[in-house]
């Protein structure tokens, strides 16, 4: 595994770093053989979760994430799995401007009931992974949408229905 080996992938309707994954992709695909879909799934989880928490009760949806960016990887047709939510990140060392913007987004998305994953990443490698130059900032659905200020809770509400109805089309 490469130092660096920290990727993001969609399991179910959430964003979840995964540690080792190109590492676990590189070595399976050497081993591939004739390996069933199945059983290719099985050795990602079972690699990964050596390094990794998968839990238990979704071990089933990490099974088609993983297989999905292992069939990416090898440049193999795959499906892309349906986003049903919109995936929210607030970047920041955890100041309380930072902290104001995470608070306005979790109360704009509580209040029209959208569904939606919400992270906060404090950590600089992490941040330097969206190219960030200011904080805060807002990432919605992968896109670097606000950077060095706090909007108003309007702006960020607009955003986030915006974001949903993108998604739902």
């Amino acid at each position: 595994m490469t130092q660096n080996d920290h990727s993001r992938i969609r399991v179910g309707d959430s964003q979840v770093g995964v540690t080792g994954l190109k590492g676990a992709i590189e070595e399976i695909a050497q081993a591939r053989g004739d390996k069933t879909d199945f059983e290719v799934a099985r050795a990602l989880l079972e690699s990964l979760g050596k390094q990794n928490y998968i839990p238990a009760s979704s071990r089933d949806d990490y099974a088609k994430a993983l297989l999905q960016e292992f069939e990416k990887a090898l440049g193999q047709p795959c499906q892309e799995t349906v986003k049903e939510s919109v995936s929210t990140v607030v970047l920041s060392p955890g100041c309380s401007q930072c902290n104001r913007l995470e608070q306005i987004v979790m109360q704009a998305l509580t209040e029209f009931e959208l569904p939606a994953a919400v992270e906060h990443v404090t950590d600089i490698k992490g941040m330097a992974n969206y190219g960030l130059v200011r904080t805060p900032a807002l990432v919605i659905n992968d896109k670097v949408v606000v950077m060095g200020t706090v909007p108003s809770p309007r702006k960020i509400e607009e955003m986030l229905a915006e974001a949903h109805r993108s998604g739902a089309g």
